[in-house]
């Protein structure tokens, strides 16, 4: 796949799957959508959605998708989806991915593989390799580090954003304040380190995820199944 996210959060594997299942709760943790709503359809069929990112105050990008879940025997759940968006102002075309919940001692790894096409020819080609894709994976890693803050310290979604907007603010403000007041040494010493200093225990951070996938990671055959539907 594209692109590989892990994290593991300690948490019961009841709770991460309703978090990440439910549309309405999936919603509140991640950074790439702003609605997110259950389409009509049986029960025990695969499951169609409608997605949603505002994009501009008053410009919002929507999508289609269909996914569905398994349960094996060793206790790990994995979930596949397909996707696509029509709007012509949504540089991602079509796609596909997973997410896999593997019990880990006294918590979950909890890990995506997901991979799409883009649209607009040789430039979006370019655009999505230059800064669409690279802001795809951060996103995708901050927002399942704010997942980990709700399951693991019950900091909901809406307080882990205030306090990240926060911490960023005082960082902005403390490189602001260097630069117009301290020597040029100085001012530089102060923004590498609101660059490298680790972020605050409360904050959501994508440095927190792995993004390489280990050896011999293969999607789940369900993914498969899924694409072929």
């Amino acid at each position: 796949m594209g692109l590989y996210i892990e994290i593991r959060i300690r948490a019961d594997m009841d709770t991460l799957w309703e978090r990440t299942q439910e549309p309405a709760q999936h919603q509140r943790w991640d950074l790439r959508f702003t609605e997110i709503h259950r389409l009509p359809g049986a029960p025990d069929a695969p499951q169609s959605f409608r997605y949603a990112t505002r994009v501009l105050p008053f410009v919002t990008v929507a999508g289609t998708g269909i996914s569905a879940g398994e349960r094996h025997r060793a206790g790990e759940r994995v979930s596949a989806l397909r996707f696509a968006s029509p709007h012509p102002l949504s540089l991602l075309k079509e796609g596909s991915g997973y997410w896999r919940y593997v019990p880990a001692g006294d918590g979950v790894r909890f890990l995506t593989g997901y991979d799409y096409r883009p649209r607009w020819g040789r430039f979006g080609r370019i655009a999505d390799r230059v800064v669409f894709r690279p802001l795809m994976g951060w996103a995708t890693a901050w927002s399942f580090d704010r997942l980990r803050l709700w399951c693991e310290r019950d900091i909901g979604p809406g307080r882990s954003l205030a306090f990240a907007l926060a911490e960023s603010g005082a960082r902005l403000a403390a490189v602001s304040a260097a630069a117009v007041y301290a020597p040029p040494a100085a001012a530089v010493a102060v923004a590498a380190a609101a660059l490298v200093l680790p972020p605050s225990p409360v904050t959501p951070a994508a440095r927190r995820c792995l993004r390489t996938p280990p050896p011999r990671t293969a999607p789940p055959a369900l993914l498969a199944t899924l694409e072929s539907a």
